[in-house]
């Protein structure tokens, strides 16, 4: 049985998904009380990466959209007592399947080149590329570590149709970690099946920070859940013992002066250790986003101090100390008009909202942009379309804009895009009644640089009685980073583990051990 906890007192590093998901655990399986709960947040706006806001006038901004997909039993049993944003009378998982439903993707213009859509039935494999495949997938993560996924495939992989799909999906580089993607392969291996329609993917109705973040703050605050915005943790007191790890004091930086927090040894602390959002810095319609190369952000400073202290508490230096390899550009467009959403919508063959992404293959940025259902934000006008993309190689010079991406405003980054398409005819126009906020992420894939099995805490390490790292850089076997259903994997995990609770984790769906899925896989592989 779960002990009475109602006098426990819990903090919480940072207002990401991954602390918002433990403070609901916290209350609805662990027994606290929220008003012994506090979220920590160094800015003053809480949601961490699932962020979006602006407005109409100044246009809409977020740095990212997320995918969900069938086999996501963290992040659905969290949003199965969270009220919707849309009727408090629907769960925000009943408002997602049932906008699934509706609006299931079934792409037909997955990628683009020379302006025309890919047959992408043919994955463009040879033979080899599939032994590498097979093989890396059945090779031990010891055996891959600090290895690139350039490092296991030959050059060849690298032009298919796969690559050109499987990379912009997760938003894969080929230096990036083979211990990564190969959690990828195995951990949707019942997607491959589906690769070229990309009809297994699932979407919030609206943005994540609408669609998940507010709902969730909303049921947080109901339940007297305390916040601390413009509040830096900027270090952790621990004791080291061999035999136990305990949290004794919370150093913070509040209104500009030091204070600090005395622990129990019965208290709790989530710390969410990295970001892959920190330092971003956005542009406009005429201005590029400036790079932002010194680390300001408080989770990397916070992490760094606490693996000087020990190294069962990770290592940073593999995912911050290299930002040309770790970032990418993303932008956002806010258009007065439907011009753009018809043009695509006739291009691609589907109808905002299931179309899926475009990529367009032979762009040297390798652009991406997608097409969400409208209203894209809850409180978007019904005269406003917001649509989003992204460039996986913002230092490559742009084949029609002859700068690198990272040097281009809004309107050139989206000059690019138009001409790719060739929409030359309506460019001027869709450009003069859109504004387009480009974002520079100097960290945005830093989760999937090559490491090691130890460059990552646990989530509880070995001997921590009252503290655990929660989000993308905390290891959970086998499962995949970039994902939400990763940071609330994480959140269940510290609160479940540290309280004793009688809940268990939700499930890992595991289907490279079902026949028929991989069956299905390694048919889609050979087609032709």
């Amino acid at each position: 049985m779960t002990k009475n906890n109602s006098a426990t007192k819990a903090y919480l590093v940072g207002s990401g998904i991954a602390s918002l998901s433990a403070a609901c655990y916290l209350v609805k399986e662990g027994g606290l009380e929220g008003k012994n709960i506090t979220i920590f947040e160094q800015d003053e706006k809480y949601g961490g990466s699932l962020d979006a806001g602006g407005n109409p006038t100044e246009g809409y901004s977020m740095r990212g959209g997320r995918m969900f997909e069938e086999k996501f039993n963290c992040t659905y049993d969290l949003l199965s007592f969270i009220p919707s944003i849309s009727d408090p009378e629907r769960s925000a998982k009943d408002e997602l399947m049932e906008f699934h439903q509706e609006f299931f993707w079934n792409d037909k213009a997955r990628l683009v080149a020379g302006g025309e859509i890919v047959d992408v039935a043919n994955l463009g494999f040879h033979e080899r590329d599939r032994i590498d495949l097979v093989k890396l997938c059945a090779t031990p993560e010891a055996l891959l570590e600090n290895k690139t996924i350039e490092d296991v495939f030959q050059a060849h992989f690298f032009e298919s149709n796969f690559w050109f799909i499987w990379c912009t999906t997760f938003a894969f580089e080929p230096w990036h970690s083979a211990i990564e993607f190969k959690r990828y392969c195995l951990r949707f291996t019942h997607l491959f099946s589906t690769i070229d329609t990309m009809s297994g993917i699932y979407r919030t109705q609206f943005n994540q920070f609408d669609a998940m973040v507010r709902p969730i703050v909303k049921w947080l605050k109901e339940h007297n859940v305390q916040f601390e915005m413009g509040t830096e943790i900027t270090d952790i007191a621990m004791q080291l013992d061999k035999k136990e790890k305990i949290a004794e004091k919370l150093y913070i930086k509040r209104n500009g002066k030091d204070e600090a927090i005395e622990l129990s040894a019965d208290d709790l602390v989530f710390i969410t250790n990295g970001s892959m959002t920190a330092n971003s810095t956005n542009g406009s319609k005429q201005a590029a986003p400036v790079l932002q190369t010194e680390k300001t952000g408080g989770s990397w400073k916070l992490w760094q101090k606490l693996a000087a202290k020990t190294p069962e508490f990770g290592n940073t230096a593999p995912f911050c100390s290299d930002i040309q390899k770790t970032k990418w550009m993303s932008f956002t467009v806010t258009a007065k008009d439907a011009t753009f959403f018809d043009l695509l919508e006739k291009f691609s063959g589907s109808p905002a909202g299931k179309g899926g992404l475009v990529t367009i293959k032979d762009s040297n940025w390798l652009l991406t942009v997608v097409l969400n259902h409208q209203p894209h934000y809850y409180d978007q006008p019904k005269d406003v379309w917001v649509w989003w993309g992204y460039g996986l190689f913002p230092d490559k010079q742009g084949n029609f804009v002859k700068k690198k991406m990272s040097e281009c405003s809004g309107d050139e980054i989206l000059l690019e895009l138009l001409s790719h398409l060739r929409f030359t005819q309506q460019a001027q126009h869709i450009i003069d009644t859109s504004i387009i906020i480009p974002v520079m992420m100097p960290y945005i894939t830093s989760q999937f640089m090559p490491r090691t099995g130890k460059d990552r805490p646990k989530v509880i390490p070995d001997g921590a009685r009252n503290f655990a790292f929660i989000g993308q850089y905390a290891e959970i076997p086998d499962d995949v980073v970039f994902t939400v259903e990763y940071s609330v994997r994480t959140a269940q995990t510290a609160v479940f583990g540290l309280l004793k609770t009688d809940r268990k984790v939700s499930p890992f769906y595991k289907g490279q051990y079902d026949p028929g899925i991989l069956m299905d896989a390694l048919k889609m592989l050979h087609r032709k």
